[in-house]
Protein backbone atom coordinates (compact mmCIF):
# COMPACT_ATOMS: atom_id res chain seq x y z
CA UNK A 1 0.00 0.00 0.00
CA UNK A 2 1.49 3.21 -0.74
CA UNK A 3 1.72 5.87 1.63
CA UNK A 4 0.18 9.52 1.15
CA UNK A 5 2.57 12.55 1.33
CA UNK A 6 1.35 15.05 3.94
CA UNK A 7 -0.90 17.43 2.22
CA UNK A 8 -1.96 14.95 -0.59
CA UNK A 9 -6.01 15.54 -1.85
CA UNK A 10 -7.62 11.81 -2.36
CA UNK A 11 -10.10 12.46 -5.06
CA UNK A 12 -12.63 10.24 -3.40
CA UNK A 13 -15.19 10.74 -6.15
CA UNK A 14 -12.79 9.22 -8.97
CA UNK A 15 -11.99 5.93 -6.34
CA UNK A 16 -15.79 5.66 -5.73
CA UNK A 17 -16.62 3.15 -8.81
CA UNK A 18 -19.56 5.98 -9.27
CA UNK A 19 -20.72 6.07 -13.30
CA UNK A 20 -22.15 9.08 -13.90
CA UNK A 21 -24.88 8.77 -16.61
CA UNK A 22 -26.11 12.26 -18.53
CA UNK A 23 -29.14 11.90 -20.13
CA UNK A 24 -27.99 15.06 -23.11
CA UNK A 25 -25.58 12.77 -23.93
CA UNK A 26 -28.34 10.42 -25.07
CA UNK A 27 -30.18 12.97 -26.91
CA UNK A 28 -30.44 12.51 -30.45
CA UNK A 29 -28.96 15.10 -33.05
CA UNK A 30 -30.26 16.63 -36.09
CA UNK A 31 -32.43 19.29 -37.11
CA UNK A 32 -35.84 19.74 -35.51
CA UNK A 33 -38.07 22.17 -37.52
CA UNK A 34 -41.59 22.99 -36.44
CA UNK A 35 -44.56 22.55 -39.07
CA UNK A 36 -47.54 25.34 -38.10
CA UNK A 37 -50.72 24.84 -39.48
CA UNK A 38 -51.46 28.57 -38.87
CA UNK A 39 -49.94 29.23 -42.65
CA UNK A 40 -52.40 26.95 -44.00
CA UNK A 41 -55.49 29.03 -42.48
CA UNK A 42 -57.55 31.08 -44.28
CA UNK A 43 -57.59 34.48 -42.60
CA UNK A 44 -56.75 32.69 -39.56
CA UNK A 45 -59.66 31.20 -38.78
CA UNK A 46 -60.26 27.85 -40.92
CA UNK A 47 -58.42 25.26 -42.78
CA UNK A 48 -60.46 25.00 -46.29
CA UNK A 49 -60.06 21.34 -47.38
CA UNK A 50 -59.94 22.53 -50.98
CA UNK A 51 -57.05 24.88 -50.43
CA UNK A 52 -55.43 22.87 -47.81
CA UNK A 53 -55.31 20.12 -50.56
CA UNK A 54 -54.10 21.63 -53.37
CA UNK A 55 -51.22 23.43 -51.10
CA UNK A 56 -50.24 19.52 -49.87
CA UNK A 57 -50.21 18.39 -53.89
CA UNK A 58 -48.10 21.46 -54.98
CA UNK A 59 -45.60 22.29 -51.95
CA UNK A 60 -42.26 21.05 -52.30
CA UNK A 61 -41.84 18.66 -49.24
CA UNK A 62 -37.89 18.16 -50.03
CA UNK A 63 -37.14 21.12 -47.12
CA UNK A 64 -37.87 18.67 -44.57
CA UNK A 65 -35.62 15.33 -45.76
CA UNK A 66 -33.72 14.10 -42.53
CA UNK A 67 -35.42 16.39 -40.27
CA UNK A 68 -37.62 15.87 -36.89
CA UNK A 69 -40.68 17.60 -37.59
CA UNK A 70 -42.77 19.28 -34.45
CA UNK A 71 -46.71 19.38 -36.27
CA UNK A 72 -48.48 22.31 -34.00
CA UNK A 73 -51.51 25.22 -34.99
CA UNK A 74 -50.61 28.56 -33.20
CA UNK A 75 -53.70 29.82 -33.81
CA UNK A 76 -56.44 28.43 -31.52
CA UNK A 77 -58.72 27.03 -34.04
CA UNK A 78 -60.26 23.61 -34.58
CA UNK A 79 -58.10 21.74 -37.27
CA UNK A 80 -59.88 18.79 -38.70
CA UNK A 81 -58.09 15.21 -37.25
CA UNK A 82 -57.88 14.57 -41.49
CA UNK A 83 -56.12 17.54 -41.90
CA UNK A 84 -53.12 16.27 -39.61
CA UNK A 85 -53.14 12.82 -41.19
CA UNK A 86 -53.29 14.25 -44.58
CA UNK A 87 -49.74 16.59 -43.59
CA UNK A 88 -47.88 13.19 -42.47
CA UNK A 89 -48.68 11.34 -45.95
CA UNK A 90 -46.66 14.05 -47.69
CA UNK A 91 -44.05 14.53 -44.72
CA UNK A 92 -43.18 10.88 -44.03
CA UNK A 93 -41.21 10.38 -47.31
CA UNK A 94 -39.01 12.77 -45.88
CA UNK A 95 -39.05 13.18 -42.01
CA UNK A 96 -36.71 11.05 -39.63
CA UNK A 97 -39.63 11.70 -37.10
CA UNK A 98 -42.81 13.34 -36.86
CA UNK A 99 -44.91 14.33 -33.88
CA UNK A 100 -48.13 16.36 -33.11
CA UNK A 101 -46.70 18.64 -30.69
CA UNK A 102 -44.25 21.69 -29.88
CA UNK A 103 -40.14 21.28 -30.44
CA UNK A 104 -39.89 20.41 -26.70
CA UNK A 105 -42.52 17.20 -27.46
CA UNK A 106 -40.52 16.75 -29.95
CA UNK A 107 -37.57 16.69 -28.05
CA UNK A 108 -38.56 14.59 -25.34
CA UNK A 109 -40.10 11.77 -27.69
CA UNK A 110 -36.59 11.64 -29.04
CA UNK A 111 -34.67 11.31 -26.13
CA UNK A 112 -37.45 8.68 -24.78
CA UNK A 113 -37.00 6.64 -28.04
CA UNK A 114 -32.70 6.99 -27.71
CA UNK A 115 -32.89 5.53 -23.81
CA UNK A 116 -35.49 2.45 -25.08
CA UNK A 117 -32.38 1.58 -27.61
CA UNK A 118 -29.62 1.54 -24.87
CA UNK A 119 -27.83 -1.06 -23.56
CA UNK A 120 -28.41 -1.32 -20.00
CA UNK A 121 -26.57 -4.10 -19.48
CA UNK A 122 -23.50 -1.45 -19.10
CA UNK A 123 -24.92 -0.51 -16.14
CA UNK A 124 -25.96 -4.46 -14.42
CA UNK A 125 -24.18 -3.70 -10.82
CA UNK A 126 -23.18 -0.42 -11.23
CA UNK A 127 -23.56 3.04 -8.35
CA UNK A 128 -24.78 4.96 -11.26
CA UNK A 129 -25.42 9.14 -10.87
CA UNK A 130 -27.72 10.06 -13.39
CA UNK A 131 -26.53 14.02 -14.28
CA UNK A 132 -28.67 16.25 -13.18
CA UNK A 133 -27.77 19.60 -14.44
CA UNK A 134 -27.44 19.71 -18.31
CA UNK A 135 -26.83 22.68 -21.21
CA UNK A 136 -30.42 21.65 -21.96
CA UNK A 137 -33.81 21.22 -21.11
CA UNK A 138 -34.15 17.42 -19.75
CA UNK A 139 -37.62 16.80 -19.68
CA UNK A 140 -38.73 15.05 -16.23
CA UNK A 141 -40.49 12.00 -17.94
CA UNK A 142 -36.21 11.54 -19.13
CA UNK A 143 -35.65 11.09 -15.75
CA UNK A 144 -38.34 8.79 -15.06
CA UNK A 145 -37.52 6.34 -17.78
CA UNK A 146 -33.64 6.34 -17.44
CA UNK A 147 -34.80 5.13 -13.52
CA UNK A 148 -37.35 2.38 -14.76
CA UNK A 149 -34.58 0.94 -17.31
CA UNK A 150 -31.71 1.09 -14.64
CA UNK A 151 -33.68 -0.20 -11.00
CA UNK A 152 -33.72 -4.12 -12.71
CA UNK A 153 -29.53 -3.86 -13.24
CA UNK A 154 -28.16 -1.01 -11.46
CA UNK A 155 -26.86 -2.13 -7.61
CA UNK A 156 -27.77 1.94 -6.64
CA UNK A 157 -29.19 4.83 -8.29
CA UNK A 158 -28.59 8.22 -7.21
CA UNK A 159 -29.55 11.77 -8.74
CA UNK A 160 -27.13 15.36 -9.31
CA UNK A 161 -23.46 15.38 -8.97
CA UNK A 162 -21.04 12.50 -7.99
CA UNK A 163 -19.74 15.35 -5.23
CA UNK A 164 -23.03 15.74 -4.20
CA UNK A 165 -26.15 13.25 -5.03
CA UNK A 166 -29.57 12.34 -4.13
CA UNK A 167 -29.77 8.62 -3.59
CA UNK A 168 -32.95 7.21 -4.97
CA UNK A 169 -32.48 3.50 -4.92
CA UNK A 170 -30.35 0.97 -3.77
CA UNK A 171 -31.11 -3.08 -4.67
CA UNK A 172 -31.83 -5.25 -1.81
CA UNK A 173 -29.11 -7.43 -0.65
CA UNK A 174 -29.19 -11.13 -2.18
CA UNK A 175 -30.90 -9.73 -5.38
CA UNK A 176 -29.74 -10.03 -8.84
Amino acid sequence: MMELEEGQIINKVANSGLITLDLEDYAPKGENVLYDLKQNLFMDLILREKDFRDFIKTHDWSFYSNKNIAIICSEEVLIPTWAYMLLITKLEPFARKMVIGNIEKLEEILLLEALERLDIEQFRDAKVVVKGCSKGEISIAAYAKITELLMPVAQSIMFGEPCSTVPLYKRSKGVN
